[in-house]
């Protein structure tokens, strides 16, 4: 929380003397007020000191929770004095020359009453600083939670790339799903929870000997809280897509019996492999092996801590059980080294204190990666240091059993966190278990809550961005999607990790979770994050003080009885709203009486109106309509000076396309106003000329903007605001029509800072502008019909990593000469409908790792010299001529066979088939990021 609250309020306080109570005499409110500020400030230094020893003493506990309250009362006090001060009625009767001195009269009094509250509050504060006083001397110490749960596996945190030591038990794995036994066998991997069984899973499963194998597949996490219709639902799905077919329509309403026999049906046809991954009972197995056919030599893979689940599964189908071991010393001083000292060898004078280190995590890969987030951000001079820690460590975990010890250390990453950096972790308990998050969203969240700190020469996203890789080299979280140039666009956190942070969270009462399975809220909810269902709701005085609301996974309709209860006055100190994905088809008026509002999210919701109401929620700072039904903005959207993001668009997937049937917003007049917006996308500029785009250039703040429905006469004055954009880091533009020209060549000075373009339009010639553009690291050309040569002017930007042409080059030929694309790691070519021959010099793009072509039916071969590319991970060819796909089949005597047999994955189907005509020509397992619908999702999620 708690100082982030405190400061919060405190500028709150500032801002309510200044303009508020000092123009008024009388009252003495202004002199609480500035006795409360100086009493908030000594409540900061006691939070500091007490941020690091709560949990070891229950009367300090006590105490920072009492500061908690105290922060809020006095929040509901001057929330209500602004709130009568800008009552917009007592306003206009202060204005009438009779009514003014009898409005005075009223304010007076009020002031009276205002300080009267809040010398009470004074008081509070003072007896809570006497009782800190016998804490004074207390040595700070850091600690770890005792609380500790025992979840799902550990893949999310050990990383594939990070696994030592699994290669002998991989191919045991291997042979024993695809050798032997001709009829059904289900296989268990049991091992504690932080040794590897879903990585070493999911590489198995992966595999190309097992690709090759199997015919149909299905990857389903279970979890502690199955619902075994979800399951069979999400089976169902899987299997289905594995022959590129719909699942059956209704699912939603069949019953459990159905749901199983297509199951059953449908692999009773083929050789399938099903992986049920963290099964925490026998129950989930009898609620579904009978809809596994057992008649072929079929394969299901069971990953469980449990070792009596493995054995009755086993047993019960003939089945085998792999135990795991914890890793050997060796094995474990190479994967700290790699996380700790980037690889390198340990230093001598730390080598006994690293093996005491690696004796505490027990050969758990879980455990050194997570201890190793913590050392790997010390100095490694400082001996003294690093032997200091490790007692603490030990004293922490000596005695305890192994779950208990990981907990310890996975949350002493936490206990070394920094104060302001705490909360933004514990705000990660407010998301479902198993939550990819947006990192972009979360930093919205974080600086709509107060969470991120200013830093000189900074944006807060900026600061939030740095926040988020603090808490991934801590290993606190984890990676779950990254960008073509290695930002991380998603993050996750670990089961395990998650259900000791919502533990603490209660403890601290940051986050109250409304589930079927929560039912105790504390007195005073400050954030509740609904999950599933409405039905646990309490609408009571508990939310009197809520200051953040999230539903997730929410069917139920927001009625017009509970909104105002949950909306009304109860809450109106909310800061965040964040609806995405609720039944929703009108935004109600209680939201606009929402005057502390800071974030507003109704997202995937049903809403296709914004009314002009929207003008009260002065402090807005993020408005999030993606994929809703607006399709414009009121004229009094200008007049939120506060908003930062903007984000008003909506699109249809399609095979092949990044996007297909984009729709953004029509801008009001005004926009320019804006001055703080961060983020803008999409404005629709159709039929309403220069005057929008020539506004634009006024939002000289602005990183990200989206345009869509261009016309070719606008371009000049587009470019002309482009040119003033001077902090733009992505352009995404789109025309008006597919054959619509977007004149992008009246650039100067572009921003010498964008990183990512897309252009989506025919283009007369390629700007010569983009060639200068040396910190691009993607580019997306859609619909140029482009005839110049392209390597040349875009082959020489040094820092390129991502090129996607998508029908943007009529040419017969792309020769890739040497030297060019010197850093570009993903190249796309679809939809060339000319292009016969791509060549690739030696020493050209050398750093290539994914190369997909699509739909150019005129190639002929393979590129020319693509046997240069050692370092090529994947090669993926859809929907390619069938003349050209059986050249790189060996079972055909492909003559371009040996050209691609060092590349780790070939992937390939022709024109007359959806199924895969080749799968994998050696083992590797690098998964694609610019397969069809995740190349949309790259691009519109920047």
């Amino acid at each position: 929380m708690e100082e982030n609250d405190v400061t919060f309020l405190q500028e709150k306080l500032s801002r309510l003397i200044h303009e508020e109570v000092e123009p008024l005499k009388g009252g003495g409110a202004q002199g609480e007020l500035e006795n409360l500020k100086h009493e908030l400030e000594r409540m900061r230094a006691f939070l500091r000191v007490a941020d690091a020893i709560e949990d070891k003493d229950k009367q300090m506990l006590q105490l920072v929770n009492q500061v908690r309250d105290i922060a809020y009362d006095a929040e509901d006090v001057l929330h209500e004095q602004a709130q009568i001060r800008g009552n917009k009625f007592f306003t206009f009767l202060g204005k009438i020359p009779l009514l003014n001195s009898l409005w005075s009269k009223v304010l007076v009094k009020r002031n009276y009453h205002l300080a009267s509250d809040i010398k009470a509050i004074n008081s509070k504060l003072s007896s809570i600083i006497e009782q800190y006083q016998k804490f004074k001397n207390v040595k700070s110490k850091d600690q770890s939670s005792s609380s500790c749960y025992d979840l799902r596996g550990d893949a999310l945190l050990v990383e594939e790339a990070e696994l030592v030591g699994i290669d002998k038990t991989q191919n045991q794995l291997i042979q024993c799903l695809v050798e032997g036994e001709t009829r059904f066998k289900a296989v268990s991997v049991v091992g504690t929870t932080g040794l590897g069984k879903t990585t070493l899973v999911k590489k198995v499963y992966d595999d190309f000997v097992t690709k090759e194998h199997f015919n149909s597949f299905a990857w389903i996490h279970v979890s502690e809280r199955f619902k075994i219709e979800e399951i069979l639902k999400d089976i169902i799905h899987q299997i289905f897509t594995t022959i590129s077919e719909p699942a059956p329509q209704g699912l939603d309403m069949m019953s459990r019996a159905h749901l199983k026999a297509i199951i059953k049906e449908f692999l009773g046809r083929r050789k399938y492999l099903i992986v049920l991954d963290d099964i925490w009972s026998i129950d989930f197995w009898n609620a579904i092996r009978n809809s596994m056919p057992k008649d072929n030599c079929s394969r299901v893979v069971v990953t469980t801590r449990n070792p009596e689940v493995a054995s009755a599964i086993s047993i019960g189908s003939e089945g085998h059980v792999f135990h795991l071991d914890p890793l050997s010393e060796t094995e474990s001083l190479t994967l700290f080294c790699k996380k700790t000292f980037q690889g390198n060898p340990c230093p001598p004078h730390l080598e006994k204190i690293v093996n005491q280190i690696l004796i505490k995590c027990g050969g758990l890969p879980l455990a050194i990666v997570a201890i190793s987030g913590v050392f790997a951000t010390k100095d490694t001079s400082k001996i003294e240091e690093w032997e200091k820690l490790v007692r603490n460590l030990g004293s922490e975990i000596e005695g305890n059993g192994i779950l208990q010890s990981m907990a310890k250390i996975l949350l002493m990453g936490y206990g070394d966190l920094p104060h302001h950096l705490k909360s933004c972790f514990l705000y990660l308990s407010i998301f479902p278990a198993d939550y990819p998050v947006e990192c972009m969203r979360l930093a919205r969240l974080w600086i709509a809550e107060g969470l991120v700190m200013e830093m000189e020469g900074h944006t807060l996203e900026d600061v939030a961005e740095k926040y988020i890789n603090v808490l991934l080299n801590r290993s606190l979280i984890q990676v779950a999607e990254r960008t073509s140039d290695g930002r991380v666009h998603s993050c996750r956190i670990h089961e395990f990790v998650r259900e000791i942070i919502v533990s603490k969270s209660k403890e601290q009462n940051f986050t109250t979770i409304a589930s079927e399975y929560a039912t105790v809220w504390p007195e005073r909810v400050r954030r509740l994050s609904i999950h599933n269902t409405m039905k646990k709701v309490k609408q009571d005085k508990n939310l009197y003080q809520l200051r953040s609301f999230f539903m997730f996974g929410v069917q139920d309709s927001i009625t017009k009885a509970s909104i105002p209860l949950l909306f009304g006055n109860n809450s109106r100190l909310l800061r965040v709203l964040d609806l995405t994905g609720t039944q929703l088809d009108v935004i109600p008026e209680e939201f606009f009486m929402l005057s502390f509002l800071k974030y507003l999210s109704l997202r995937d919701t049903k809403v296709k109106f914004l009314p002009s109401s929207i003008e009260k929620l002065q402090d807005l700072e993020t408005l999030d309509l993606k994929r809703t039904g607006i399709a414009e903005l009121p004229e009094e959207i200008s007049k939120l000076k506060n908003l930062r993001h903007i984000l008003v668009y909506r699109f249809e997937k399609e095979s092949y396309m990044p996007y297909h049937n984009l729709e953004g917003f029509k801008a009001p007049k005004g926009i320019g106003q804006l001055l703080s917006l961060q983020k803008l996308c999409f404005v629709d500029t159709n039929d309403q000329g220069g005057g929008i785009l020539q506004e634009l250039g006024k939002l000289e703040q602005l990183r990200r903007l989206g345009i869509t429905k261009l016309k070719k006469e606008d371009g000049k004055v587009l470019c002309s605001s482009i040119e003033k954009l001077t902090s733009l880091r992505s352009l995404n533009i789109h025309s008006a029509e597919e054959d619509e020209i977007i004149e992008m060549e009246h650039m100067n000075s572009p921003p010498q800072f964008l990183q990512r373009l897309y252009l989506h339009g025919k283009l007369e010639k390629l700007p010569d502008w983009i060639a200068g553009l040396h910190s691009l690291v993607k580019i997306l050309l859609r619909w140029s019909q482009l005839i110049d040569d392209l390597v040349e002017p875009l082959g020489k930007l040094p820092n390129l990593m991502e090129l996607q042409l998508r029908r943007a080059y009529n040419g017969t030929s792309l020769n890739f000469v040497k030297g060019s694309f010197p850093r570009l790691k993903i190249l796309l070519l679809d939809e060339l409908e000319e292009l016969k021959e791509i060549k690739l010099e030696k020493e050209s793009v050398t750093c290539l790792e994914e190369f997909t072509i699509s739909r150019c039916l005129m190639l002929e071969r393979v590129p020319e010299g693509i046997e240069h590319l050692r370092g090529l991970k994947l090669l993926q060819l859809f929907n390619m001529p069938e003349d050209l796909t059986k050249t790189i089949n060996r079972t055909d005597n492909g003559e371009d066979y040996n050209k691609v047999a060092h590349i780790p994955q070939v992937y390939a189907t022709n024109w007359k088939n959806s199924y895969w005509e080749r799968s994998v020509l050696s083992r590797g397992n690098v998964p694609s990021r610019i397969n069809n619908d995740e190349a949309g999702k790259s691009i519109l999620s920047d």
